[in-house]
C-alpha cells in the first residue's frame, strides 16, 4: 500500500522544498553523478533540513537505552520487542549480505500497514524501530526499520538509504529502502513482496535519498 498521504500535487512541492533545501559549498560544486531508478545525484553532509529523519534517529537511541520489562502485547517498548528483534537478527547474522536483506524485507513486510493519521494523529510522523514494533507503520517506517536492523547486521552506513520517489503509476508519494551490494542496487518496498535490483523498477521516480551522514538530491 503507497502512502496515500502524499499526493501528486504534495509530491511536487516537496521536490520543489527540497530543490531549495541548502547544501554544503563543497556538495553544489560537485558533478551529478549517475545512480539508481536512473536518475543523477548530488550528495550534501547538511541533513539539518530532515527533521523528521533526525528525530526518529534520535527518539531510537534514547528507547533502545531503555528496555524496560514487559508483555510482548504492551504498546510501549520493552525487553520482549527488543528480544525477538535480536533473536531474530541472530538467526540471519551468518547468512549472506543478500540473504540478509531478503529475510529482513520479508519479515518486516509481514507487519500490519497503518497511517500515521490513525496511528498518532499526525499527517506525517516518523517512527522509529521500537515505536513500528509496538504500533507498526507506513512506508518510510518500513524502510526505516528495515535500515536499523540492517545496521545491526553490520551494514555499513554508504550501503543504505532510505529514499523518498513519486510513484508515477499510482500518482502518490511513496518511501522506501536502497541497499548497494556488489556494484549493484536493491529495493525493499512494503509494495513488494521479493527484494528487486533498482535497474527492474520503472514507475519509481526519486525525489531525495538519506543516511546517518548524508542525503542525496536525485533529477532525471
Amino acid at each position: 500500500m503507497p502512502c496515500r498521504k502524499l499526493t501528486w500535487i504534495g509530491v511536487l512541492a516537496l521536490a520543489f522544498v527540497f530543490s531549495l533545501a541548502p547544501m554544503d559549498p563543497a556538495a553544489a560544486a560537485k558533478k551529478a553523478l549517475p545512480s539508481f531508478f536512473n536518475s543523477m545525484e548530488i550528495r550534501s553532509e547538511n541533513l539539518k533540513p530532515f527533521k523528521k529523519w533526525n528525530s526518529a534517529l534520535g527518539r531510537y537511541s534514547k528507547q533502545e537505552a531503555a528496555k524496560k520489562e514487559g508483555p510482548c502485547g504492551s504498546k510501549k517498548f520493552n525487553k520482549c520487542h527488543y528480544g525477538k528483534w535480536m533473536q531474530f537478527l541472530k538467526s540471519i547474522q551468518d547468512k549472506d549480505q543478500l540473504s540478509q536483506i531478503k529475510a529482513v524485507n520479508g519479515l518486516m513486510n509481514r507487519a500490519k500497514y497503518i497511517t500515521d493519521k490513525a496511528n498518532w494523529g499526525r499527517k506525517d510522523y516518523w517512527s522509529t524501530p521500537s515505536e513500528f514494533m509496538t504500533r507498526f507503520g507506513d512506508c518510510e517506517d518500513y524502510a526505516i526499520i528495515k535500515f536499523m536492523s540492517l545496521k545491526k547486521l553490520g551494514f555499513k552506513s554508504e550501503q543504505l538509504r532510505v529514499v523518498a520517489v513519486k510513484d508515477m503509476n499510482l500518482k502518490v508519494g511513496h518511501a522506501v529502502l536502497i541497499v548497494f551490494i556488489g556494484g549493484k542496487s536493491y529495493l525493499l518496498d512494503n509494495q513488494i513482496k521479493q527484494v528487486v535490483e533498482t535497474k527492474t523498477v520503472r514507475h519509481y521516480r526519486p525525489v531525495f535519498s538519506i543516511g546517518t551522514t548524508s542525503w542525496w538530491r536525485h533529477r532525471v
